[in-house]
């Protein structure tokens, strides 16, 4: 299949978060990732300038809110706001992984719905469009007043797993709130699923009291399946559980592996855990390789969907509720 797109009528540009992934979306494309000037004056505000002319362009930007977070949110609300004003006709924003997904309800007084915020903000630059890839909860995509594809990683993860052996293996997402997903994940493989019972206590302390849905015990094998991994709080206290339950190999997978406080060597210090499958949404600096850790691309998948797109075709089978 020919992914590419006229390369005269777009313009694709990076932030610097993941400028990796954004160059290999841009060559599965066919068209040329131009390049983004990006330095700061001296009083430490952020100089922005696109290299190439996006007049009555459609404007793709690709950008990660991952660490920093905030200075990456600023490039991507710059650019948008730099392609409006030089009159680009469409400008769609690339956002791999919407970090403040994460905080998606009011569940403390006074507390900011960060989720519903930065949409009102990409909007508000200028975005006319936006493509992100697992939204942490569901109501998330409904936070955006512009059109907003939720994609899916799933695919990805299965063509991975087509040539393992998953005789006796059981998904299981750590809590309930991911459960939809795992489901989903479950079925295009033909696995039974469970999800942890948990509560958590703050941002890095979580407790799984037990498993809700199939019964684990006689699974040898777990595919522990989450949206995003940060310390890797939740996994360790599912993989402990799941270990008590009689698992003996357990293969984790999460499609934005942030990786914070030494999360892969803290996942992998556990013997049962024998491979930590993540995307390449978050850019994975050379200090967190590990030889349990392999990282999958979502190039193809983010080409696919901007190809149908720009074609005026249907994604539904792209989204993350399809299958």
């Amino acid at each position: 299949m020919n992914d590419s797109i006229p390369a005269g009528e777009v313009r694709f540009f990076s932030g610097s978060s993941n400028p990796q992934l954004a160059e290999s979306i841009a060559t599965k494309l066919g068209v040329p990732l131009d390049a983004t000037h990006i330095s700061r004056f001296s009083n430490d505000n952020l100089y922005i300038q696109l290299s190439a002319s996006v007049r009555y362009r459609r404007v793709y930007i690709v950008q990660s809110l991952s660490q920093p977070v905030n200075d990456h949110l600023m490039e991507l609300l710059m650019m948008i706001d730099i392609a409006r004003g030089a009159a680009a006709s469409e400008i769609h924003a690339i956002i791999p992984y919407y970090s403040f997904g994460r905080s998606d309800k009011k569940d403390a007084p006074r507390i900011s719905i960060t989720a519903r915020l930065v949409a009102d903000l990409l909007k508000t630059a200028g975005a006319t469009h936006v493509m992100s890839i697992m939204f942490h909860s569901p109501q998330v995509h409904g936070f955006f007043g512009i059109p907003t594809d939720p994609l899916s990683s799933r695919a990805v993860f299965r063509e991975y797993l087509s040539t393992c052996d998953l005789s006796g293996a059981i998904v299981v997402a750590p809590d309930m709130g991911q459960a939809k997903s795992a489901a989903r994940f479950a079925r295009t493989l033909d696995l039974p699923v469970a999800a942890g019972n948990k509560e958590r206590v703050s941002d890095t302390k979580v407790v799984i009291s037990g498993l809700v849905g199939n019964q684990v015990r006689g699974h040898k094998r777990a595919l522990i399946y989450d949206d995003e991994i940060a310390t890797g709080g939740s996994i360790l206290e599912l993989s402990r559980v799941l270990i008590n339950e009689g698992v003996e190999d357990i293969l984790v997978f999460c499609t934005h592996g942030v990786f914070t406080q030494g999360a892969v060597e803290r996942l992998a210090a556990v013997p049962q855990i024998s491979q930590i499958v993540t995307t390449d949404t978050v850019r994975i600096s050379p200090e967190k390789e590990h030889p349990k850790l392999k990282t999958l691309s979502v190039a193809q998948v983010f080409a696919d969907a901007i190809r149908h797109n720009f074609n005026r075709e249907s994604l539904s089978d792209l989204f993350v509720f399809g299958e």
